[in-house]
């Protein structure tokens, strides 16, 4: 089994890496392999609303980023995201890759888990995860969680590595990750699937 953990830092290996360095050990211990997908630092253009994704399950926009990401999650069997924390939200580079990458692949995630993590000084974290959490739920996937909201705080690696109880929250949410794919696998051995998914109702607007 893989885990795609997504680096939406700028930072290659600033805090967000740090917060993802920590599940990706945890998850090690369970047998699980992990790739870290660095976002980079490259403007990332947001979603053009051409819906020519709706056939093709990839992007227009031919800047690798997203359909290479796509590519790697048809492999992969769950994800994490991190963001650092800006303006008290998602980081907008996170969200346009995000808006581009589910609204293109939805499909690619059904039925993976998913996690979510926040990076962030001070404040903010909590509507950063909340903006996350909803591109998991429009794609069908289970979400892991920890024992708290899966945040960290800190300016450098090394004042994140001082927030004990959040570095141990996202061990916890690694652990209920593994549990959670080898919980899926045992099912697909028992001969239980998802279930087909069907055409989507799609309602404007409301009489």
């Amino acid at each position: 089994m893989k885990v795609l953990l997504l680096n939406g830092s700028p930072n290659e290996k600033g805090c967000t890496y740090t917060g993802l360095m920590e599940m990706a050990d945890q998850l090690d211990k369970h047998g699980i392999e992990t790739e870290i997908v660095q976002i980079g630092q490259k403007a990332i253009s947001g979603c053009l609303g051409c819906r020519a994704c709706i056939k093709t399950k990839r992007c227009v926009i031919k800047d690798g980023v997203v359909n290479d990401f796509l590519d790697k999650v048809e492999k992969a069997d769950g994800v994490v995201v991190g963001t650092p924390v800006h303006f008290a939200g998602v980081a907008g580079s996170v969200k346009s890759f995000l808006d581009r990458t589910f609204y293109a692949g939805a499909s690619t995630f059904r039925g993976k888990p998913g996690a979510m993590i926040a990076s962030c000084r001070r404040g903010g974290s909590s509507a950063a995860l909340d903006g996350l959490v909803k591109y998991f739920s429009y794609a069908e996937m289970p979400i892991a969680s920890g024992r708290y909201w899966n945040m960290i705080h800190g300016n450098t690696p090394e004042e994140v590595r001082q927030d004990e109880e959040g570095m141990e929250n996202l061990r916890f949410l690694a652990q209920n990750m593994a549990w959670l794919l080898k919980c899926i696998e045992a099912g697909k051995v028992a001969g239980i699937e998802m279930s087909e998914p069907t055409r989507k109702t799609w309602t404007n607007f409301i009489r």
